[in-house]
């Protein structure tokens, strides 16, 4: 065949053309259809196949992890059910609604032992959460750092478990008085919300 024939090819009268031309012609244009058939068909198809095949490897880690967690909910189960007695015999260790106006009596006796002065000490209205109340007190207190320490230190020691938090709490030095401070802000303590009151923590422990 020779490539001058390729050159002259009329492409109107394409019949006319020798044998090697025309097979030459057929796979261009097979050559053509493959590639047009990839962009236009395959590789959309590649594509949509790459997405699912994504998917499917994300389902499966999904599946795993939940198959997993599945195995292990008898011992998530057991764990809860310790944590939440443990938190039902810590909140009973708390004072009861019956015993916390003798409580705020005891802080206050604590406070004159350890050689503070009270200049004022008065609780403010409960606050209920959902197993327990807050008895904020206004306070204002003068002695020494080591009073202070000494009465936090009584406080712990009581009969019944004691928690004192503190906000807006100032700490001043008392003019013509060495050494002492004057403390004054509101100290929270809590208490334990019974059956009746709506708040026993719910488990199969300890009634």
């Amino acid at each position: 065949m020779d490539l001058s024939e390729i050159r002259d090819l009329d492409f109107n009268n394409i019949g006319s053309a020798s044998t090697g031309v025309k097979a030459i012609l057929l796979g261009i244009l097979a050559l053509v259809i493959l590639v047009g058939g990839y962009f236009y068909i395959i590789k959309d198809k590649r594509e949509t196949l790459a997405q699912r095949e994504q998917v499917e490897r994300q389902l499966k880690q999904e599946f795993e992890t939940k198959q997993q967690k599945a195995a292990n909910l008898p011992a998530y189960e057991q764990q809860l059910a310790e944590m939440e007695e443990m938190l039902e015999v810590m909140l009973r260790q708390l004072p009861s609604k019956t015993e916390m106006p003798a409580l705020l009596i005891d802080i206050s006796q604590t406070a004159l032992g350890a050689g503070i002065e009270n200049e004022l000490f008065e609780p403010q209205t409960e606050i209920k959460r959902d197993f327990y109340a807050e008895q904020p007190i206004k306070v204002r207190m003068v002695g020494t750092y080591h009073q202070f320490g000494n009465f936090v230190s009584s406080v712990a020691s009581l009969s019944r478990v004691v928690i004192l938090t503190m906000r807006d709490i100032s700490l001043e030095p008392v003019e013509g008085s060495q050494g002492r401070l004057r403390l004054e802000g509101v100290v929270t303590t809590y208490r334990y919300l019974d059956e009746s009151e709506g708040g026993a923590v719910s488990t199969g422990g300890a009634q």
